[in-house]
């Protein structure tokens, strides 16, 4: 008898666990205020009292097998100008505060406690926004792209205007945020949304709709949806406007002072509901944060994110075609440009058109026309780049899309090497069996992308074929590339294959590798295994396995990596991994592995195999002194590499922190070809006074280029989206701290709603 009534006990007590593990699809009523909502975090309001509430919110990580510790509720309500959401998060605030890291907007959603919204308001499972909150009140806004399928897929360097209030008890937050429908595109349809708590005292990510461990709870695959018992407000056209004024004071490599004053603006129009217009005059971008130097001892070139406003909403429409190392179109190739000591230096861009977003239910378009200023200091004439994408959805979530891009360089007339002498303007070319070299003029791109991506997240696939147009080569200007992933629980495998033709000219693209090979063919594939053991240390265990390798076009092997790895992740926050490779390379062309450093070339022909060690470990992020280190030890080329790093950082949470990021490498390569040391040590101290006045200092030693920069930036937010900046950049030289340039930039920036 007790045998049967602890088993009737246990499948009433399955029942009901069942009942709480909202599924994707889940609906949430919204009803239109009938009175006015303030923001203070009381949810007094008759309206809140009457709404759905969105509660039951279910474990992602470290399990997914349970309910968070603390639960969280979400509600929603709208009137004519503003979406209104209230979370309230029960917590213990009593017994121990939460982990804030900062009170700078745009938060590292990893490191800190936050809640939020993460909605699709056009159903198509693909592109969307989120607005999180902390318990301090610090917001972080973003755009989502490819349905949030992976890290990569959310963007917070996308910036609007939204206003919100936190109250902290004994028991929970509370945060009411109000967004203006004039801040995001939406359609009148259902919108999928959902809403993940990050609870980081406790390591543990919830959300409103039950996400298996393997998948991100963001995704819209794991969402649900909005019912609008009203009709909620249309969304006809609204202009944003954004002037700015600059007053900029430098002094040059020659020693030269100059002072200068500059005025523009960026504008934002939503034709329809779904449709937007960027607009940019004369815009200055020194505000943008400073990139983040590298030792890159590899052959190719490195890809910075792009963080500039103009180019972020729908960045995925011009970004992702193609693969990561073979993109036809990487923003950052506009109005930016590296010099001969690899910093990077502005173009003056005179203006800028795009044009983004959806035509009805199923198609995505994409235009932009962007024309820049001559630099004759850099080598350059002024130039026109337009690109076209027009992207269709089929299936339940995946697309297959048209590219083209152009590159016009103009005003070239007859070639003069005082004016323009930038190598990207000169091509080789075969005339009448005599080789000539003349002006690039132009450059295009066209191309076709198919973009899979099941609904339930398990099946991914990228496919492409384009095809490069100039004046030079009419053959072999091809790109192309397949590639198929599963993930599931546990087992991940992904398979890829692409190659490129060695006459392939993507300018405005991003193609590293033909900068080394004269064409190539190659591929990948990588098997993960996770396990998520039942320990009270370890979160999550994943072995792995990746092999790659690239041949020239005649079937020359060049490259090929055999990598065997096991990460863990620890229920503390900490991280362990270990990988041990074996490298092989045969040079399709001469190169200097220590370069800057001698004559250490390594000779085209000459053929290479070594293997190295690889150890990383990260401490438990939620201790206001945490660190990160690593180590690399093996062979390089036909030499040693010795490598060590890491990060040391101290917060005094959440009013600033103080970290400092060293990498270290000693290359010894045999006598006759040298040895070489390469440091690169980065402090950074981030005081974050109030959660509207920031101060950024950020110092980069990089003894591989004998340089020091110093970047100071001053942010007072004075009004959502407006801002005043002083910015103070400068570059040394190491021995003696001698300037050999600098700036001090002002900028005040105003966002008018019209």
């Amino acid at each position: 008898m007790r045998f049967l009534v602890l088993l009737f006990s246990f499948f009433i007590f399955n029942g009901l666990h069942a009942q709480i593990k909202n599924a994707p699809g889940k609906e949430l009523r919204i009803k239109k205020a009938q009175g006015s909502i303030v923001l203070d975090g009381a949810l007094t309001e008759p309206d809140w009292q009457t709404a759905d509430v969105a509660k039951d919110f279910f474990l992602n990580f470290p399990t997914d097998s349970v309910p968070p510790t603390f639960q969280s509720e979400a509600r929603i309500t709208f009137d004519d100008h503003h979406l209104y959401i209230a979370f309230v998060a029960y917590d213990d605030l009593d017994k121990s505060p939460n982990i804030i890291q900062s009170l700078r907007r745009d938060i590292d959603w990893e490191g800190n406690d936050n809640i939020g919204i993460y909605m699709d308001p056009y159903d198509d499972y693909t592109n969307g926004f989120y607005f999180t909150i902390t318990p301090m009140g610090v917001q972080s806004e973003g755009i989502i792209s490819n349905g949030g399928t992976n890290d990569d897929a959310f963007n917070d360097s996308w910036d609007n205007k939204w206003f919100s209030h936190v109250t902290r008890l004994g028991d929970r937050w509370v945060a009411e945020l109000s967004i203006p429908f004039k801040s995001f595109r939406y359609n009148q349809k259902p919108w999928n949304i959902t809403f993940v708590r990050n609870d980081v005292k406790r390591n543990q990510v919830s959300s409103w709709i039950a996400t298996p461990v393997a998948y991100i709870p963001a995704s819209f695959s794991y969402a649900g949806k909005t019912v609008w018992e009203d009709r909620v407000p249309h969304a006809g056209m609204n202009v944003s406007l954004i002037p700015y004024v600059t007053l900029n004071t430098a002094r040059d490599d020659n020693g030269q002072v100059s002072t200068q004053s500059q005025i523009g603006f960026d504008a934002k129009v939503a034709l329809t509901p779904a449709l937007n217009l960027d607009l940019t005059v004369n815009p200055d971008f020194s505000n943008v944060e400073v990139d983040r130097q590298i030792i890159n001892l590899t052959r190719f070139e490195f890809g910075f994110p792009e963080r500039r406003q103009f180019f972020l909403e729908n960045s995925d429409l011009f970004a992702q075609q193609g693969f990561p190392d073979s993109r036809p179109f990487f923003s950052r190739r506009l109005g930016l440009i590296s010099d001969s000591s690899g910093a990077t230096r502005q173009v003056p861009i005179t203006y800028g058109a795009r044009l983004s977003g959806k035509l009805g239910s199923d198609w995505r378009i994409g235009l932009l026309n962007l024309q820049t200023g001559e630099k004759s200091a850099l080598g350059l004439p002024a130039q026109n780049y337009t690109v076209g994408v027009i992207q269709r959805q089929v299936f339940s979530r995946s697309n297959i899309g048209l590219v083209f891009i152009n590159k016009q360089s103009l005003g070239l007339g007859q070639f003069d090497s005082t004016r323009f002498y930038n190598p990207s303007l000169l091509r080789r070319k075969v005339v009448k069996d005599d080789t000539i070299t003349t002006l690039n003029k132009f450059n295009r791109v066209i191309g076709a992308d198919f973009n899979l991506f099941t609904k339930s997240n398990r099946w991914t696939g990228d496919f492409f074929y384009h095809r490069s147009i100039d004046n030079f080569s009419s053959d072999k200007n091809y790109s192309y590339g397949a590639f198929l992933g599963y993930s599931s629980r546990n087992l991940n495998v992904f398979l890829a294959q692409n190659g490129v033709g060695k006459n392939y000219n993507a300018e405005v693209g991003f193609v590293p590798s033909l900068a080394v090979y004269p064409g190539y063919h190659g591929g990948f594939a990588r098997v993960e295994t996770p396990m998520f053991p039942n320990s009270h240390k370890i979160a999550r265990m994943a072995p792995g396995l990746e092999a790659n390798y690239t041949q020239l076009p005649d079937g020359t092997l060049t490259d090929y990596t055999i990598e065997a790895g096991y990460d863990i992740s620890f229920k503390n926050t900490a991280q362990f991994s270990i990988a041990y490779a074996d490298i092989f390379q045969r040079l399709p062309e001469s190169f200097n592995p220590i370069f800057p450093r001698g004559d250490s070339t390594l000779l085209a022909g000459q053929q290479f195999e070594w293997r190295e060690l690889s150890v990383e470990w990260s401490a438990d992020t939620r201790k206001v002194f945490n660190y990160a280190i690593n180590a690399t030890q093996g062979g390089f080329y036909n030499g040693q590499r010795t490598g060590v790093g890491g990060t040391l950082s101290y917060r005094y949470q959440p009013f600033g922190s103080l970290s400092v990021t060293v990498d270290y490498n000693d290359i010894r390569l045999p006598e006759a070809y040298g040895r070489a040391t390469f440091l690169l040590i980065q402090p950074r101290l981030d005081l974050t006074f109030t959660d509207k006045l920031f101060l950024t200092t950020f110092l980069q030693y990089n003894d591989r280029f004998d340089n020091v920069n110093l970047n100071a930036r001053f942010q007072y937010r004075f009004k959502p989206a407006s801002d005043f900046f002083i910015v103070y950049t400068e570059n040394y030289l190491p021995q003696t701290f001698a300037s050999k340039n600098r700036a001090l930039v002002l900028k005040l920036t105003y966002w008018f709603n019209i």
